[in-house]
């Protein structure tokens, strides 16, 4: 099952800072009072300086994280201070065994003592032939039985613009609709060239659902919506080319798309004959406690995005859609064949299959949400707690923010005015990296605390990651004078 990948790291007590990396005597002398040797510190805190000047301001999580990696391994990170960390960020979702796996290792190794070419474009190889064939073993069988994979460009946006060029190549329409919180990539490849793209549809959410009702009913108005605009003749637009969604918005906030929705998208579609194209780009490989996150709904869609954990931590995307779409037309993308991302991507592929990491990651998951809920009890700031596998989302909410509760189609839940908290989550993304804790921010005012843990994170190290995260919740609030008592929440830890 699940590896221990930092044997070295065990849970730490409360309010623990991070675990010292070994050393020689001196150092680990400096380290023992709290101090990062000088070496070290010189290193920890040179390199984001030339990095600040030198580089774009574009930069992202080197602004929020001002870590220097010098060496990892499964979970932890180990910093140029010596540090060690708890990796929450896995490469934004690339890293399905974390860092360095041995397997991922031991693949790139053999391909590059084979002297094969390490780019050939889209050629055929037997390290590609290797890759493809564990991919289309993974897929669900309605689309394995039909599928066609198509190699592109590494990026996030390179495979969302290959597929939504292939549906409007094989229909001969142009728009393509989104939906409300999507990744960046897909409203941008939506956009047709030269007209205003069509409004993307309201995605269903309880916490903060477009209609104010949330649960069944408002994931119900929003497939009526949905089917209202694709109908609307009166406006002279055409059917779209396609559909794209997400099975679980990540970038959105980790909101997972209700079951009975996904079905309802599934049938609207077919009924329409417009392909649905699913977003796997974070989702994908067993990220959810399924390989596909469209498996959890039995949708099988007619395009899927794949990318991230893909490649085994080098960058890798394709496009999988069913025979059908074929054109024939010929792709582009200079980097669409990189041997040593195939080589890597297979041997991940293979091993979170044989290793069945998916159960793993959906068992480990749903202990770590019940323990997660507990923490919406005793603090204030937390707003909602949701996710699915091994994707969790933990939104912050402004410390005034009223909780209380309504009434709506599925019980009880929190009001939808109560305030996301974008500084409020960043104070918690900062004490988390004091404890040596690694998380990432998502949702559209960044008010969602990520965490995104390598599928071979153990009960035991899944158990520090929480009391870290709910020591750096307990030192925000605190901050905030807005501590409420624990009723008993705090024993439970």
């Amino acid at each position: 099952m699940a590896e221990s990948a930092c044997r070295g790291l065990a849970p730490r007590g409360r309010n623990a800072g991070p675990t010292p990396g070994e050393g020689a005597p001196a150092e680990a002398s400096a380290r023992a009072c709290g101090e990062a040797p000088a070496r070290a510190r010189t290193g920890q805190e040179s390199a984001p300086r030339r990095q600040s000047a030198r580089e774009s301001a574009a930069r992202t999580y080197a602004r929020a994280l001002p870590v220097v990696p010098v060496r990892a391994r499964g979970l932890t990170i180990e910093g140029a201070d010596g540090r060690r960390y708890l990796d929450c960020v896995s490469g934004a979702g690339t890293l399905a065994l974390g860092h360095n796996h041995p397997v991922v290792l031991e693949a790139i190794r053999k391909v590059l003592d084979s002297g094969a070419p390490l780019q050939v474009m889209d050629l055929a190889t037997p390290v590609e032939d290797a890759f493809v064939t564990e991919l289309l073993r993974t897929l669900p069988p309605g689309l394995a039985a039909h599928a066609r994979v198509r190699f592109c460009g590494p990026s996030g946006t390179d495979p969302v613009a290959t597929a939504v060029g292939l549906v409007r190549a094989a229909t001969g329409r142009n728009q393509v609709i989104a939906f409300t919180g999507a990744h960046q990539a897909a409203a941008q490849a939506c956009a047709g060239p030269g007209e205003a793209r069509r409004a993307p549809l309201p995605y269903p959410q309880d916490r903060h659902c477009p209609f104010g009702v949330g649960g069944e009913r408002g994931a119900e108005l929003a497939s009526h919506w949905a089917e209202s605009v694709l109908d609307d003749r009166r406006s002279g637009e055409p059917l779209p080319a396609g559909m794209v969604l997400e099975p679980v918005q990540s970038e959105g906030g980790v909101l997972p798309a209700p079951d009975a929705w996904m079905r309802r998208m599934r049938r609207v579609t077919a009924e329409r004959s417009i392909p649905l194209i699913a977003d796997e780009t974070e989702t994908g490989v067993a990220r959810t406690g399924v390989f596909w996150a469209v498996e959890h709904s039995g949708v099988v869609p007619d395009v899927l995005i794949l990318s991230k954990a893909i490649g085994g931590s080098l960058p890798l995307a394709a496009v999988v859609h069913r025979d059908g779409l074929h054109t024939g037309e010929p792709g582009a993308g200079t980097f669409r064949g990189n041997q040593l991302a195939l080589a890597a991507g297979a041997a991940t592929l293979a091993h979170v299959r044989e290793h069945r990491l998916a159960e793993h990651a959906a068992v480990l998951g749903a202990r770590t949400l019940t323990r997660l809920r507990g923490l919406a009890g005793e603090f204030r700031c937390v707003g909602d707690v949701r996710g699915r596998g091994l994707m969790i989302g933990v939104e912050l909410v402004a410390p005034d923010g009223a909780r209380e509760t309504r009434a709506n189609g599925t019980g009880t839940g929190p009001v939808p005015g109560t305030r996301p908290a974008a500084e409020t989550a960043a104070a918690v993304q900062r004490e988390c990296l004091r404890r040596g804790l690694i998380v990432d921010l998502a949702g559209p005012s960044g008010s969602v605390v990520r965490l995104l843990p390598p599928l071979i994170v153990t009960e035991e190290q899944m158990s520090a990651v929480l009391d870290r995260l709910a020591d750096a919740v307990e030192a925000v609030e605190r901050s905030h004078g807005d501590h409420t008592p624990p009723h008993g929440a705090r024993a439970a830890r």
